[in-house]
């Protein structure tokens, strides 16, 4: 029972839309039809690059450049803003999710170091919503990006006309609040320097770049899938389980639910009216309840707006902590630290969420 209490808390989402897709099952009996509703694409492109990233992390990459960086450094304000901006920069190529788990635990270390706990909280929370916001960028920065690329086949350069001038907004709000942060000194020791494994590095770093190339469509996604497995089969097979098994399941079983929502008649006339001239704020409101990534699988089979759909879903990963699973998961990685106080990082992440939220749905009726 421990066991399965353990994978509920866990994977609350996944069980979610792993309900959902059952029940419209009974609704929708399973056919020939079924197949049409799973995106390979989208499968394959997570798989390999959440596989590649965990094989970068590995061989101690984030670690080297995170404490290279920090080690030149000496208060809080300038230590806030690289632990911020490495979550915002590096979000746009190793995902939001990603970039969380490897820079976090290195802000609680370091600022348990030098004993000041009582800036971790605006610091962990700011980059949450970094990874969040950086993230916007590219087919490549979180789930919810690569599945609407794929899924409406946008052109990599019409994405970045619909992502860039919010993004770089994001880049001066986050920035400005990070210049915000006190500037007393630190004194601390980092420790050894982190090793590197640069034969592994050039590896991995070869693979990202097939896997780039694949979501550029310069190469099928086949191809990049049997280039990535052949190599890793070969040389590092264990690094092939690394990648988050949970959320492709998640995106099958969404893939099933909103494919049979689109099958019940009077559900599709639903969802259609109310999208109708509210695709943003429908997203993003959705996105608050059952977070941003179930929120553009469920909401893309009912509207041809991609770029209030995929602006929705990405503004909408501010808001609630569940708006994104990566704000779980520093919530998680915050709460785990010593002396952690979770009902303080709540009450500043709502405020700091809601601010951001509503200055970017602003600007957004403006580009």
């Amino acid at each position: 029972m421990s066991t399965i209490r353990s994978f509920v808390r866990r994977e609350p989402v996944l069980l979610i839309a792993a309900l959902a897709a059952l029940v419209s099952c009974f609704f929708v009996p399973p056919d020939g039809a079924y197949r049409s509703y799973i995106d390979l694409r989208t499968l394959a492109l997570l798989y390999c690059l959440m596989t590649v990233v965990a094989g970068l992390r590995q061989a101690g990459l984030f670690a080297h450049l995170a404490h290279t960086l920090c080690e030149r450094f000496d208060s809080v304000r300038a230590i806030g803003l690289i632990l911020v901006m490495l979550c915002f920069f590096s979000a746009m190529l190793i995902t939001n999710d990603v970039a969380l788990i490897t820079f976090v635990p290195f802000a609680v270390v370091v600022l348990g170091l030098a004993d000041r706990k009582r800036d971790l909280i605006r610091i962990v929370v700011l980059q949450t919503v970094a990874a969040n916001l950086g993230s916007m960028l590219t087919p490549v920065g979180n789930p919810q990006n690569l599945y609407l690329y794929s899924y409406y086949d946008m052109g990599f350069a019409a994405f970045l006309r619909a992502t860039l001038p919010l993004w770089a907004l994001s880049l001066v709000l986050v920035g400005g609040a990070c210049l915000a942060l006190p500037g007393a000194r630190l004194q601390f020791f980092l420790g050894e320097e982190p090793g590197v494994d640069l034969r592994a590095v050039r590896l991995y770093l070869a693979l990202f770049a097939v896997c780039l190339l694949a979501v550029l469509r310069v190469l099928h996604w086949s191809v990049m899938l049997a280039a990535v497995l052949a190599v890793l089969l070969l040389l590092d097979r264990k690094i092939l389980l690394k990648a988050d098994f949970m959320l492709l399941l998640t995106f099958v079983a969404f893939f099933v639910f909103s494919g049979n929502l689109a099958r019940i008649g009077a559900v599709d006339a639903f969802l259609r009216r109310i999208l109708a001239g509210r695709v943003y704020l429908t997203s993003l409101l959705t996105s608050q309840v059952i977070s941003n990534v179930p929120a553009a699988l469920l909401l893309s089979g009912f509207t041809d707006e991609a770029r209030e759909l995929l602006l929705g879903v990405n503004v909408g990963g501010l808001g609630t902590p569940i708006a994104s699973l990566a704000s779980l998961i520093s919530m998680k990685l915050y709460s785990h630290s010593e002396h952690a106080h979770t009902g303080r990082y709540l009450l500043e992440f709502t405020a700091v969420n809601a601010a951001l939220l509503l200055i970017l749905s602003l600007a957004r009726s403006l580009f």
